[in-house]
């Protein structure tokens, strides 16, 4: 210790001109931290997983480059809505959160590499599963636990709850399943009707995918050519039933038929983005819709009445945790490729998980919405005329 302290010594006079004994400790601390942030990589590229392809010539790259700021930013994402979810389960364990709610561990890669690929003035609309895009769609952390603890702070007032989230250029979650993707191919016909050059994602799960809407909005799109990315987030379970017990074919991306499609690694961030950024490249040139498949895993239950583990194994679970998680993933580039270190992860994740506690704290003793504002908001504006079960409290009269 007191041979570093000389070699610090050294440096420090060096840089400063000052004349010292030894350097304090502190000083000792901020000469080690400028050395060790001036030596990390800056940048790196990486092989990714290449995806599988339907009806298209080329896909995305299969290497992709890195810098060092994006993968922090990816991975304080990735981080706070894994923590975000795990105390919305804790929370909802403790009754605090009451109703329908659609956890999202284990999926944060689609949602940060979705984000990383497209603009703020892009559209997303999204299902039940929504937490994760919420946030990253610029709600903090405090909006989405007051909405899911019904509270007047809530993004949407504490009146949404779950499954009924939204932001700019977000149209939440959608609790009828499968209801989300034509409502997303017609945002989409918005964007090319005021020829802005923006995309909407439009994403559903492996279970909605059998449902007959979607594949009367992929006819409509294609027909049209409209600038809309069909996201399946495979997760391999839709509400408890495997994807191989639920659909004769289980390669989603290719359900489109006359629709390009892309199967893609949605376990990692950077595949997921490059795969984005190739698709959403694909729409703006007018060359009309394509369909990705994120092959991703979610750890909790379908909803949490279910526990997740009558239809698979606890095992099959810890080996995802284990081998394939995202956030590990991540970090694991970032410090083999000394873009990183782990002493900075670590304060990361202290921070984000201060920042998550405070956030629950603030949710759990923010008012409720006052009854008198129940029915407000049901229109943008005054509604034009009495309808039925839209006015707070009026009293029906018959007009026969």
């Amino acid at each position: 210790m007191k041979a570093m302290l000389a070699l610090l010594s050294n440096a420090l006079l060096r840089v400063t001109g000052r004349t010292a004994e030894a350097p304090t400790v502190s000083e000792a601390a901020r000469v080690v931290a400028s050395r060790s942030f001036a030596d990390f990589t800056p940048r790196a590229t990486f092989d990714i997983k290449k995806c599988d392809l339907h009806l298209l010539e080329a896909g995305p790259p299969v290497e992709a480059e890195l810098t060092r700021e994006q993968g922090l930013q990816y991975y304080r994402s990735m981080q706070t809505v894994r923590r975000m979810e795990l105390k919305a389960d804790q929370l909802y364990k403790q009754k605090v959160i009451r109703g329908f709610c659609h956890l999202y561990d284990g999926q944060e890669a689609c949602a940060a590499g979705i984000e990383a690929a497209i603009t703020p003035s892009d559209h997303l609309i999204t299902a039940y599963r929504a937490h994760g895009y919420t946030f990253t769609r610029g709600v903090s952390v405090r909006q989405i636990l007051a909405e899911l603890t019904g509270r007047k702070g809530g993004v949407a007032k504490g009146k949404g709850g779950s499954m009924h989230m939204y932001a700019p250029n977000f149209y939440g979650g959608n609790g009828i399943v499968g209801a989300q993707v034509p409502l997303g191919a017609g945002v989409a016909l918005a964007c090319q009707y005021q020829g802005n050059q923006q995309v909407c994602v439009t994403l559903y799960g492996d279970g909605a995918a059998n449902q007959g809407q979607i594949f009367e909005a992929y006819n409509m799109a294609a027909l049209w050519k409209l600038p809309c990315i069909f996201v399946c987030e495979n997760n391999q379970y839709g509400m408890g039933t495997s994807v191989e017990r639920a659909a004769a074919s289980t390669e989603y991306y290719r359900r489109g038929d006359y629709i390009p499609g892309l199967r893609v690694d949605g376990m990692d961030v950077l595949c997921v983005r490059e795969a984005t950024r190739f698709a959403a490249e694909h729409c703006r040139s007018g060359k009309g819709p394509i369909v990705m498949e994120l092959q991703t895993y979610r750890y909790h239950g379908h909803s949490m009445s279910d526990p997740g583990v009558s239809y698979r194994t606890r095992e099959e679970i810890q080996e995802v945790r284990s081998k394939n998680d995202p956030i590990s993933l991540l970090k694991e580039r970032l410090l083999s490729n000394n873009m990183a270190s782990a002493e900075e992860l670590k304060e990361m994740d202290l921070d984000i998980r201060k920042e998550v506690e405070e956030a629950a704290q603030l949710a759990t003793s923010d008012p409720e919405p006052p009854l008198e504002e129940l029915c407000d908001h049901v229109f943008a504006n005054n509604p034009p005329l009495a309808v039925r079960g839209t006015t707070p409290w009026a009293r029906l009269t018959s007009v026969s």
